[in-house]
């Protein structure tokens, strides 16, 4: 027996000890029903037992179908139809009743009878015999007084406890259908009787007859009595005596009734021949068998609509059925009950359903973008329907995006549309330490769980989509994995407990899905091998695709809907209406609107409002989109100012929207905005107030005090980028960190003489002063820096030319630079040039300004000239190369 996944080619061998004891059951299908019982059988046994249950109404002539369908509600279990096995069973219990209602005493089958006579008139001793016949005989006398009274149990108990105390005696000679307490019930019948006779059937006294005629009078004078009589002191061994006689009768008997069997009575004619005969009993002249024709069921013991049913063979058979096979079939189903659940919470079952968020809103970008782009891929995946379906299915489904984007969301709809099991991989849980698809190696319980759970997605190999998430936090040893999966081979190497195996699932409904971040960790992460980025179709959802620029920024409104409480009833009408307000929204006007939805015109109206709001902060959220993509796609190296790290995705855009109401003013939308993006960028830590001032700029809504701050924070990223790889041990770097201090005050100079110029001079000479003092110091100190290090370097290559003066020469030529590189000359150089130029048009704006900055002037001269006594230097400590 295995566990089973439907739909798919799961299968799992199951091994319980309960199971195995149940094996002759695996197969069958219903409580009621196996192939030696008819269910209808079933049922009208289990009826005719519940009788007095009834209170009389249960007679021959009350028995039809539709009683039977009155009774079987709720028996879901035991599977009846209605119009065959109800019919059937209303068939089977009037018989039972029919032989019931003339049968007396009779209703107790052979070997009953006979193992009740044999214990109690023979085993049991005379005056414990003596006190229960009259005990009983006691309440027989009350029956005729008061015809309704029940007889108490302890009549019937106190019989059973003899005949159990003696059951060592008589148990091993008879069938195991008698017991103690069936023995019981036939002699406090026959103990209430009015005749003290015991009743014997005309069946069994006619095989007695058979078998005296059978054997001459003196033989059976001179065998069989003087064989019994032998063996009086023991009944047990007369017994077993007389019925080996009946036996070897009854083998040589033909049988002449097949319906009433002869064999079923051997107990009752070995009795009859151990008590001489049928002088001492009552003979009940009453048939326990009746045929049956007209059946509409379909079974084993029904031969062309037609069976027999046999009293005391059909409750023996049937009661054997319900105290042994249906326990033990119930036992099975809960064992299987419990097996299933143990396996549902293992396998976490409930996770692999694709469940579609209520949020979730099939927009126009879905429907005219995704679908078909997704459909496609799909399609070459999996397959199509019709006569175009292709055989070579391959390929991977690579979607990337920032957070937000609905990735998962997206596909989780499509497999919940296909019928397919979403088996989603979480990639932040595996990480970067797993590189193979064996749980064992796993670094951890969640990777492990994940590991295993990619594996039973392979296991099942069937109406599968397979979903790594986030795989931007794998290692790309583990992407490699999936190569051959992705290609026209569709197979792939896994572990299944404990075992390597490889799994082919050519031309199986299996998907492979792959979601991720290119942006997040600066990209350093998001590694695809190139063989499977090769196999897969890659969208990026965060952006653009082809022509679609309209719907792509129709869906940030459209999937906002559920998150306002105003456009809430937009989500659930016609999507018609709510592209009918983004329109009017967008045209400003609610002229010419129709919508097929029952709104009134106030909520119309006030849908309207919040629409035109909502298309501010769509633009606002597609700007920051679009920088933040912008940001995260350049090399840290290229920047010109601090990456953007503030997120523009529907995400963003429904934490929004849910605050917005139509009552806003500008004012009052524009704090919402800016104030949910501080809230996003609290997060970032150090890079909080560049990114709040990035975000303002696109908004352009910076005062003048934050774009200096903003430009001087890009100023800084630039230099501070220029300056990487720099050591500032090094005398070189030293000096380069020196130079750009200048350039600094130089550039603050700029802006100085920049604000003041456009001011028309307005008495700020003083500050210029002070900066021109402090720059000429710079250059001094520069100076004096740059002849230390000219000078330290010259020694050290004295020393060097000694050294080589007095050393071997070499086996090869050492070229050996003592010299200021001409690269480090010419950037000295480039970056005086660079500063002169800056203050030429600021000298002459100054000159045209006034007499007043003459004085400026001068000092702009020294400075150039010192300039020039450095650049004079530089060139005197360029040279040629020496060997």
């Amino acid at each position: 027996m295995c566990l089973h996944l439907t739909g798919t080619q799961f299968f799992n061998p199951l091994v319980d000890p309960a199971l195995s004891d149940a094996k002759d059951l695996w197969n069958q299908e219903l409580i009621s029903e196996n192939r030696h019982v008819y269910r209808a059988e079933y049922l009208a046994v289990d009826l005719f037992h519940r009788r007095r249950e009834f209170k009389g109404a249960l007679n021959p002539e009350t028995v039809n179908a539709s009683w039977i369908q009155s009774q079987i509600g709720g028996r879901f279990e035991e599977g009846y139809a209605k119009g065959v096995h109800d019919q059937d069973a209303a068939l089977i219990l009037k018989s039972l009743l029919e032989i019931d209602s003339g049968i007396d005493l009779l209703s107790h089958s052979p070997s009953v009878r006979a193992a009740s006579l044999l214990w109690f008139e023979k085993i049991l001793d005379a005056k414990t015999r003596k006190a229960m016949s009259d005990w009983i005989g006691g309440f027989a006398k009350l029956a005729q007084a008061y015809p309704g009274a029940e007889p108490a149990v302890e009549f019937r108990q106190r019989l059973a406890e003899l005949a159990e105390r003696d059951a060592d005696q008589w148990r091993s000679l008879f069938e195991r259908d008698v017991t103690p307490t069936a023995i019981a019930n036939y002699l406090f019948d026959q103990l209430i009787h009015a005749s003290t006779k015991s009743v014997c059937s005309s069946r069994a006294a006619t095989l007695f007859q058979s078998f005296t005629d059978s054997i001459p009078e003196v033989d059976r004078d001179k065998l069989l009595a003087k064989a019994l009589k032998s063996n009086e002191s023991d009944p047990v061994r007369s017994y077993v005596l007389a019925r080996n006689w009946a036996k070897a009768f009854l083998a040589t008997h033909a049988a002449v009734d097949e319906a009433d069997p002869a064999d079923d009575y051997l107990d009752e004619l070995a009795w009859t021949i151990l008590t001489g005969g049928t002088t001492n009993f009552r003979v009940a002249k009453v048939s326990v068998a009746k045929p049956l024709t007209g059946l509409v069921g379909s079974h084993d013991r029904i031969k062309s609509g037609k069976m027999v049913v046999h009293y005391h063979e059909l409750l023996r058979r049937v009661g054997r059925y319900m105290t042994d096979v249906v326990p033990r079939y119930r036992n099975l189903n809960l064992t299987k009950t419990r097996l299933v659940e143990l396996a549902r919470q293992d396998m976490r079952l409930d996770e692999f359903k694709p469940r579609v968020l209520t949020s979730f809103v099939r927009n126009r970008l879905l429907d005219e973008v995704y679908l078909p782009m997704i459909g496609d891929n799909l399609a070459k995946q999996m397959g199509a329907a019709g006569e175009n379906k292709r055989t070579d299915r391959m390929g991977l489904l690579l979607l990337i995006s920032p957070p937000g984007y609905g990735k998962t969301t997206l596909m989780e709809y499509i497999a919940n549309r296909l019928g397919l099991v979403f088996m989603k991989i979480n990639g932040p849980a595996i990480g970067h330490q797993v590189t193979s698809l064996d749980p064992a190696e796993a670094p951890n319980a969640a990777a492990k769980e994940e590991v295993e759970r990619l594996n039973l997605a392979l296991e099942m190999g069937d109406n599968v989509m397979l979903y790594l998430d986030d795989i931007q936090h794998t290692h790309p040893e583990f992407l490699q994995k999936f190569i051959s999966l992705c290609d026209a081979t569709r197979k792939i190497e896994g572990v299944s407990n404990g075992r390597t195996r490889t799994y082919d699932l050519r031309g199986r409904r299996v998907s492979v899905v792959m979601a991720g971040n290119p942006y997040t960790e600066s990209g350093e992460r998001f590694q695809i091998p190139d063989m499977l980025s090769n196999r897969a179709d890659v969208y990026n959802l965060g952006e653009i695709i082809g022509d679609s620029a309209d719907a792509f920024e129709m869906s940030y409104l459209e999937n906002c809907l559920t998150s306002n409480s105003t456009l809430a009833p937009l989500s659930t009408a016609s999507p018609e209406d709510a592209r009918a307000i983004i329109t009017a929204a967008q045209r400003d006007t609610l002229e010419g609107i129709e919508l097929k939805s029952n709104i009134s015109i106030d909520q119309v109206r006030d849908m309207y409002e919040v629409m035109r709001k909502l298309l501010r902060v769509r633009d606002v959220v597609l700007r920051v989109n679009r920088a933040y993509i912008r940001s995260a796609a350049q090399a840290d190296a290229y920047r010109t100012e601090p990456p953007f790290k503030l997120q523009g995705s529907y995400r963003n855009m429904n934490r929004i929207a849910e605050k917005v109401a139509s009552v806003m003013n500008a004012e009052e939308l524009q704090t919402l905005i800016v104030g949910s993006y501080e809230q996003d960028a609290q997060t970032l830590t150090t890079d909080n107030e560049a990114n709040v001032l990035k975000f303002k700029e696109l908004m352009g809504v910076l005062s003048p005090e934050e774009k200096e701050r903003w430009d001087s924070i890009k100023y800084a990223f630039v230099e501070s980028v220029r300056m990487q790889g720099l050591d500032s041990e090094d005398q070189a770097g030293q000096l380069m960190r020196q130079l750009a201090s200048m350039r600094d005050g130089l550039e603050s100079i700029r802006q100085v003489l920049a604000r003041a110029v456009a001011a028309g001079g307005d008495g700020k000479e003083e500050r210029m002063d002070a900066r021109i003092d402090a720059l000429r110091h710079s250059l001094t100190a520069s100076a004096e820096q740059l002849a230390g290090t000219l000078k330290a370097t010259s020694q050290q290559l004295e020393r060097i030319s000694e050294h080589q003066a007095t050393a071997a020469p070499p086996d090869q030529k050492v070229f050996v630079q003592h010299k200021v590189p001409r690269v480090l000359a010419d950037l000295i150089k480039g970056q005086f040039h660079l500063m002169q130029e800056w203050l030429r048009p600021i000298l002459t704006e100054s000159i045209d300004n006034g007499r007043d900055l003459e004085r400026l002037k001068n000092q702009l001269d020294l400075m150039q000239r010192n300039y020039q006594e450095i650049e004079s230097t530089f060139d005197a400590a360029t040279g040629e190369e020496q060997t």
